[in-house]
């Protein structure tokens, strides 16, 4: 958002002929990133962090002043222009962000009573040196799911102590090796040491 924001920077002139370049425009950024209404939550950042929203330039400037000061109405027209412009860089990259993101993002699709690996990035009690460690442990018969992102996982062994509930990007499905195109090949057995 911020490169978006710098790349096609606001040339904003005020009455004096001062030019405000991209960096001196980054506390309006700020501002109107602070002040828009997030989809994810529904609610200002400002209004989840603090619990208010700040009151903004234009709120304490009375427009039915005649008197005011002509730099004090520069300075509310660049407030005003450089976040309108934030704001509509701040929705373009949004949007390019859902795209990014849709365009590989595949939901998972797991089915109750299935054959599931999981990987233990953060299971220290799985014995042997860690170099050594397989990448996914399993299979293991998936018991409920919990809503898009999540699964639980009725574990054995090692791993019958652990909490039972993973992130689905812990989670890939099991698939058995065919024994007709691959008689010999077994999961090797923990412990074992080869001669």
């Amino acid at each position: 958002m911020i490169r978006i924001f710098c790349a096609y920077g606001l040339d904003f002139k005020d009455s004096d002929g001062s030019t405000h370049d991209w960096y001196t425009l980054i506390p309006a950024l700020e501002l109107a990133y602070k002040t828009s209404i997030h989809s994810s939550a529904g609610k200002t950042p400002a209004m989840l962090e603090k619990g208010w929203n700040p009151r903004l330039p234009y709120d304490t400037l009375a427009k039915e002043l005649v008197d005011i000061h002509p730099t004090e109405s520069s300075f509310k027209v660049m407030l005003d222009k450089a976040r309108h412009h934030a704001k509509t860089f701040m929705k373009d990259s949004f949007k390019n962000a859902k795209e990014t993101w849709d365009k590989s993002h595949k939901p998972p699709d797991f089915k109750i009573g299935e054959l599931d690996l999981v990987s233990p990035p953060h299971f220290n009690n799985i014995k042997g040196p860690k170099k050594l460690k397989d990448s996914f442990e399993g299979p293991f018969i998936l018991k409920a799911l919990h809503g898009p992102n999540s699964v639980q996982l009725e574990l054995t062994g090692e791993l019958i102590n652990k909490h039972p509930a993973f992130p689905v990007s812990l989670i890939k499905p099991y698939s058995s090796s065919d024994k007709e195109l691959f008689p010999l090949r077994n999961k090797p057995l923990r412990g074992r040491r080869r001669k």
